[in-house]
């Protein structure tokens, strides 16, 4: 038990991250080392448990991801249903190596990625996140803009009321209650159940889209459908939700031994996202079907309005104050991921466990973003538009590296030791990555160039899909040339003392301090990857800014 106690302290970068677990639900005591044997345990355990992926995946539901599966009902009907079966492994592939790493190793992801990766790539991880989060957190409190417009309330007055929830929340100095509160607006996405049964769309064309893939339209908008299944799945997948998991898991104290009952937790957070999903796209067609409105997307607030015409009043405004609760919970997550990676390079503290005055800087960042972007909101003229299209185009950049690097710190076996990814895990893993990244590529190129044709959008696919296939041969040849040494770590691949001897000390296995880590050596394929990587960025970067010059001249 001292062991255990000794690296965790040391591997964690701030005190407050080691202790008990006080969650929403349950507290479970540091020194609670007993088997869990019989079911009531088990559940005792897993309510004290449940938080992190439950709130990742609701904050997954915001505004943005609204306004995407309403725009799929009302343009397409519920022929785009069976795009939310994608997402569950998707889901659960990221979400599962974040709260991994970060249960494993106490340290968040931006810290790694500049310790393991070196300072040009832990620097940009950090600036790229902290724009992207802040345009992320406007289009949050758009979508509080939109819900109070449609509910007839003072658009300053929501703002300032939403903004002044979110930071007092955090500003309790106890995790337990922000955990709480943010479990309580969790709650508030089943909201959008009885959106559904009162549109009570038909179920055998529910069942039909989520059976049958369709791509509707006809060829002559192909490249519209595409792109609009990309941003299905790329909602999703947000980079801030890797951050934002990855240390929510550390500042609960979440060790290696509750890994199991974190992936439940995770399992009920995607739940949610899929039947919040369904609910938005099976309402919104039942809505919109056979009326002038259908394929006439323009915001939430007319999604909110056609439910109310076709279903009554109940369902738009039961639609509206789930929109401002998923804004709600969106800007929690976003604003902490980003005060945490900010805190996490510079090393000061940051911690729920600690008041204002115990981690100022922490603080600080979160009442910053919120407030910069409650304040651009509310300014008459904001390029509002310009700034949820840079949000598009910014996760798109940001995207390919996020994901790459988290499948590289999850083979990274002095990271990780006896929890790294496997030769099995990683052929999934590396798929799903692989598919996100030609994602994230084609999403990119539509922003850039709005008039992308389907043709261009399969040429794209088809030298990724080439790319991927290259890549994966190149894996499998050093996996063959490394034999048995690649499936299993040797002892000189692990500090003897920390060296797994069965299920017992492989759930006590925490990383060791960062400063006794070498960092890893460059393989002549990874220098390649690497570089790859950084010129994708530096051409996607120029492309980004002349775009946003354009955009601005039009505005």
């Amino acid at each position: 038990m001292t062991a255990t106690t000794t690296t965790l302290r040391s591997a964690v970068l701030d005190d407050q991250h080691a202790g008990d677990i006080r969650g929403a639900l349950g507290t479970i005591r540091a020194d609670d080392t007993s088997p869990r044997r019989s079911r009531l345990a088990h559940l005792k355990t897993l309510l004290a448990i449940v938080g992190p992926g439950l709130i990742v995946m609701a904050g997954d539901n915001d505004a943005g991801a609204f306004a995407t599966y309403g725009q799929a009902g009302q343009d397409y009907g519920a022929r785009l249903l069976w795009t939310l079966l994608l997402l569950v492994p998707v889901l659960y592939v990221n979400q599962e190596m974040v709260l991994r790493l970060g249960a494993v190793t106490g340290v968040g992801h931006a810290r790694l990625i500049l310790e393991r990766f070196g300072g040009f790539w832990g620097a940009f991880s950090v600036i790229d996140l902290f724009l992207l989060n802040a345009l992320t957190l406007v289009t949050e409190f758009i979508g509080i803009t939109l819900a109070a417009g449609y509910l007839g309330l003072p658009k300053i007055a929501a703002v300032a009321l939403a903004a002044a929830v979110v930071v007092g929340t955090a500003f309790t100095g106890s995790f337990r209650r922000f955990e709480r509160i943010a479990v309580a607006f969790c709650a508030g996405s089943l909201l959008l159940i009885p959106v559904y049964v009162l549109a009570h769309p038909r179920v055998t064309q529910m069942a039909h889209g989520f059976a049958v893939p369709q791509l509707p339209g006809g060829a002559g908008q192909l490249s519209t459908v595409m792109l609009l299944i990309i941003g299905i799945v790329g909602t999703t997948v947000a980079p801030w939700q890797l951050f934002f998991q990855q240390s929510y898991v550390i500042d609960k104290r979440i060790t290696p031994r509750f890994i199991r009952y974190e992936k439940a937790d995770l399992w009920l957070g995607i739940g949610v996202v899929v039947i919040g999903a369904a609910a938005v796209m099976g309402a919104t067609a039942a809505a919109f079907a056979g009326t002038r409105g259908f394929g006439q997307f323009t915001d939430t607030a007319a999604l909110a309005s056609g439910l109310q015409a076709y279903a009554g009043r109940a369902a738009g405004v039961l639609f509206a104050v789930a929109l401002l609760d998923a804004s709600v919970i969106g800007a929690f997550a976003v604003s902490l991921s980003t005060a945490y990676a900010i805190s996490d390079v510079f090393g000061i503290n940051h911690s729920l466990h600690r008041g204002v005055r115990g981690a100022k800087g922490f603080y600080g960042v979160y009442a910053g973003l919120i407030g910069v972007a409650a304040t651009i909101v509310l300014i008459p003229g904001s390029p509002l538009g310009l700034l949820t299209e840079g949000v598009q185009v910014l996760a798109g950049v940001l995207l390919p590296s996020a994901s790459v690097f988290l499948l590289l710190l999850c083979n990274d076996r002095a990271v990780l030791g006896p929890w790294a990814n496997g030769r099995k895990t990683n052929m999934f893993t590396g798929a799903v990555v692989a598919v996100l990244v030609s994602l994230s590529v084609i999403l990119t190129a539509s922003v850039l160039f709005p008039g992308i044709t389907s043709r261009q959008i399969i040429d794209i696919m088809a030298g990724c899909g080439a790319a991927m296939v290259l890549a994966a041969g190149y894996a499998l040849a050093r996996g063959l040339r490394a034999g048995a040494r690649a499936a299993s770590p040797s002892a000189a691949e692990l500090p003897s003392a920390e060296l797994p001897a069965g299920q017992t000390d492989r759930e006590s296995w925490r990383m060791p301090p960062l400063a006794t880590l070498r960092r890893p050596t460059m393989s002549t394929g990874r220098k390649i990857g690497m570089s790859a990587l950084r010129l994708y960025l530096a051409v996607a970067m120029i492309l980004v800014i002349v775009r946003i010059v354009q955009l601005a001249i039009g505005h």
